[in-house]
């Protein structure tokens, strides 16, 4: 992913990145708050090809990132509707009308 978004990262860099996505990820674990592993990478790496100079990071994938990471929660809101729908015409003959106390 380094090379993809920041070209040419040297050892150093990566190390940087991994170390900052680690203290990150650390941190908000510790506060119970829910974090994307691959965008806390994805924004470490960016962040050490932002030192070297703006025009060494391809935004592009910055910008596909975040589109994914916006369009992850509804993506998965629709599908698990749609696979409680689907279950629930299915099983429902079979198992009649289920009453929760």
């Amino acid at each position: 992913m380094g090379s993809r978004i920041t070209p040419h990262l040297r050892p150093i860099g990566g190390f940087s990145a991994e170390l900052a996505a680690a203290a990150t990820i650390g941190l908000a674990t510790m506060a119970k708050v829910p974090i994307s592993t691959t965008h806390a990478i994805g924004g470490a790496i960016s962040g050490v090809g932002a030192v070297r100079g703006w025009h060494y990071v391809r935004w592009i994938w910055g910008k596909r990132i975040m589109w994914a990471w916006i369009l992850t929660f509804p993506g998965a809101g629709l599908v698990g509707a749609a696979s409680f729908l689907l279950l629930h015409v299915a099983l429902q003959p079979l198992l009649g009308t289920v009453n929760v106390k």
